[in-house]
């Protein structure tokens, strides 16, 4: 995936590297930047889990229609799992923190929330991943537990890494 950060920063107009040069401007600006990247990685990861929950109500139809009913309640909750992490993605904090806030968001904890959910796009992958062997043992009717227990393993540690990112925030985690 490529830096959305470093493409927001090359992507700023001359008057805006012009009111870069006064002085507090460039820090708030550079944050914002920052805030901006991680919400539009958070958005494309959540459009990416998206794809892969849309699947799954046809990977059941296709066990219902071949009657192996027994895998419907885990794949049901594995789509819920997933819907949570794709819920998640799209309204966690983006590191903003007001002027009253008990916690302050600094540019290196910016760029460490950036990094950690940047980390998260692996695990998008594994999903994906997963959803591809689910569906092709579904189609070929076999190795069907050992590929729903994979999805869920796989959903489970993205749920699992996304907790953290409050740590991130609070300065109590690291990448």
């Amino acid at each position: 995936m490529t830096d959305l950060y470093e493409q927001i920063k090359g992507d700023r107009g001359r008057i805006e590297s012009f009111v870069g040069k006064f002085p507090g401007y460039k820090g708030y600006k550079e944050k914002e930047m920052r805030r901006e990247a991680d919400k539009l990685l958070r958005e494309t990861l959540a459009r990416r889990l998206e794809e892969q929950w849309r699947r799954l109500p046809d990977i059941q139809k296709q066990l219902l229609s071949s009657a192996q009913i027994q895998w419907l309640d885990d794949i049901e909750g594995i789509t819920m799992k997933l819907q949570t992490l794709i819920d998640r993605l799209k309204t966690a904090t983006y590191g903003y923190a007001g002027f009253f806030d008990a916690v302050r968001v600094k540019e290196d904890e910016l760029d460490q929330l950036y990094n950690f959910d940047l980390a998260l796009d692996e695990q998008v992958d594994a999903i994906t991943a997963a959803v591809d062997a689910l569906s092709t043992a579904v189609m070929n009717q076999e190795g069907i537990g050992e590929a729903v227990r994979q999805l869920n393993q796989a959903v489970t540690a993205a749920n699992e890494t996304f907790h953290r990112r409050q740590d991130v925030i609070k300065g109590t985690e690291s990448i």
